[in-house]
């Protein structure tokens, strides 16, 4: 190896390799187990080329010399990760000055077995309107802005490398939690594994340590992502894996894209996360709900047993609060018992059923108001007699079942989540978030209609002042319901880590203090506040008063007739 002649910095290079004491040894030797065997044979073909062809090597035969993967050494850690480290390193650099022998504005790749090489030569300045370049190997992509590449009359090139295997070789053998930068609200991280090839990127005329302008990496999963699973963007520190220089812009099941200040060689790297528990909105939620649960039963006994109430609107409410009465109820009882997993995925199941006849019966609400008020003369609001419970039965409950049959028979293992039993995120929550918008846009269209329409009425009818006095409190408080139970629903949009403090927090609490106190609210507006209902309690309070003190005067009237009887 030391009679490779060459002008170029790579050939070079490789006259001063630690390595060359020992290859000539490890590459005789027959019985070599670990990577410095496979290697040397990729040195030594380096060494020959340069030898043979004065350093004029194409990027194909960079590829034939270095389509060998290193074995992992049976001796330590230590060695592998030397041993994989100057390979990484020599590949980069041989096909960096291969690259810059081409001609600008040459865009090159080979792909073979084991690795997949692009590269990109430019010179001179950049186009400051397309500045931007893309660079993919292996399904994997590089962005970056050719200002880090060329400098004023210079010549640079970038390199964009993905290895097949080599990360079943420093795998999570050689990550440490110490190397890694998390969430202060992460209690524990484990179970580490790389989740993505590795890939080498090099850019710019002078290899610098700290980039002006981030370079951003996507990277396929190799296995999805599960829903308790957190991505690292790590990159290959000689002996480790390190998060430093690198942070995650985005991630979802199948891929997960970083921004990295430093280039080197870069994976994904998965780990299992257990979230601290927030014991005050862990508190909020279970006495919000078991004071919803309470308010919803007394709620539904209202409708049920007030005559003077019950009329078609006092109906809906009541088959809104059954529905919510059992969601809230499944909530309490099923939402973390996520094994087996075919239980979770009943009890997702019956979330997004509940949840959506909810929102059904929101909407015939809405519908039933609009009606309504469209022909205020007919009195009693028998406008909306049209309504029949048939009817009503079959959409509010059939409709839910319709979707949730189809969103199961197109999406089993869309019901249930690693951690809570609720449906997945990716793409398939649009089956319960989906109607839920739509339902939440008529009903909200409904009400602004029926205002309308009262303001005008209000403004000529003086002689029907009460009736529209009626349906625009009604109207009122249908829209404050709106808010409260469709509405909050947007809030857990923004519950992700992409969201700072104390904004994150702030939106948490909101959210949590509005849907688990959702059935206080009906019972409140619906009851407590009435008037009807309050009229009718007065009366039946009266009645008992009035019987009581009937009783009372019985009573005493004929104890004084006993005392009598028996003084005689």
């Amino acid at each position: 190896m030391n009679n490779c002649q060459g002008n170029s910095s790579w050939c070079s290079d490789v006259n001063k390799d630690e390595f060359s004491r020992i290859c000539s040894i490890q590459s005789n030797a027959t019985n070599s187990q670990d990577g410095a065997k496979e290697f040397c044979k990729s040195l030594m073909k380096l060494s020959h080329a340069c030898e043979n062809d004065n350093a004029s090597l194409s990027l194909k035969d960079v590829a034939n010399i270095f389509d060998i993967l290193p074995g992992e050494t049976n001796e330590n850690k230590n060695k592998t990760a030397e041993i994989v480290t100057k390979y990484l390193e020599t590949v980069q650099n041989v096909a960096y000055e291969v690259a810059l022998s081409l001609p600008p504005g040459n865009k090159s790749s080979i792909k073979k077995d084991l690795l997949v090489i692009q590269t990109l030569t430019l010179e001179g300045d950049c186009d400051k309107n397309n500045s931007l370049f893309k660079m993919e190997a292996a399904n994997e992509t590089m962005n970056f802005d050719c200002i880090l590449i060329t400098e004023k009359d210079s010549k640079g090139a970038a390199v964009f490398i993905s290895y097949a295997s080599i990360g079943s070789i420093i795998n999570e053998r050689f990550v440490s939690k110490e190397d890694l930068t998390t969430d202060e609200d992460e209690k524990e991280i484990k179970d580490f594994h790389l989740n993505s090839k590795v890939v080498s990127g090099t850019i710019g005329y002078k290899m610098t340590s700290f980039l002006s302008i981030p370079v951003s990496f996507t990277f396929q999963h190799i296995q999805m992502k599960r829903e308790n699973e957190k991505s690292f963007c790590v990159y290959w520190r000689n002996t480790t894996w390190s998060t430093q220089g690198c942070e995650v812009i985005s991630s979802n099941d199948s891929q997960t894209e970083c921004s990295c200040s430093h280039l080197s060689s870069f994976a994904i790297l998965l780990a299992t996360t257990t979230l601290k528990e927030d014991f005050v909105l862990t508190m909020i939620t279970y006495v919000g709900l078991g004071l919803s649960l309470l308010c919803l039963f007394l709620a539904a006994l209202v409708f049920l047993l007030c005559r003077a109430i019950q009329n078609i609107s006092t109906f809906l409410h009541l088959q809104l609060s059954l529905c919510l009465f059992l969601a809230n109820l499944l909530f309490l009882i099923g939402i973390e018992q996520t094994q087996p997993k075919i239980v979770c995925s009943i009890i997702a199941g019956g979330f997004h059923y509940l949840y959506l006849a909810a929102f059904i019966w929101m909407f015939l609400e809405g519908l039933y108001l609009f009606l309504t008020v469209r022909n205020l003369k007919v009195s009693n609001f028998t406008s909306a007699s049209q309504f029949k419970k048939k009817f009503m039965y079959s959409f509010g409950y059939g409709i839910p079942a319709v979707i949730v049959a189809v969103s199961a028979g197109i999406n089993p293992q869309g019901y249930g989540r690693d951690n809570i039993c609720w449906l997945k995120m990716e793409g398939f929550i649009w089956s319960f978030l989906g109607p839920v918008f739509v339902i939440i846009l008529i009903n909200l269209s409904f009400y602004l209609t029926t205002l309308w329409i009262l303001r005008d009425r209000l403004s000529s009818l003086n002689k029907e002042v009460s009736t529209i006095q009626n349906s625009r409190t009604l109207t009122f408080k249908a829209l404050a319901q709106l808010f409260i139970l469709g509405c909050s629903w947007s809030l857990g949009f923004f519950l992700n880590h992409s969201i700072p403090e104390p904004v994150q927090s702030i939106i948490a609490y909101t959210f949590t203090i509005i849907n688990s106190l959702q059935g206080v609210y009906i019972f409140l507006v619906h009851c407590v506040l009435s008037r009807q209902v309050q009229e009718e309690f007065k009366k039946r309070f009266k009645r008992v008063k009035k019987r009581t003190e009937t009783d009372i005067y019985v009573l005493s009237t004929s104890t004084g007739h006993s005392k009598m009887s028996w003084g005689k």
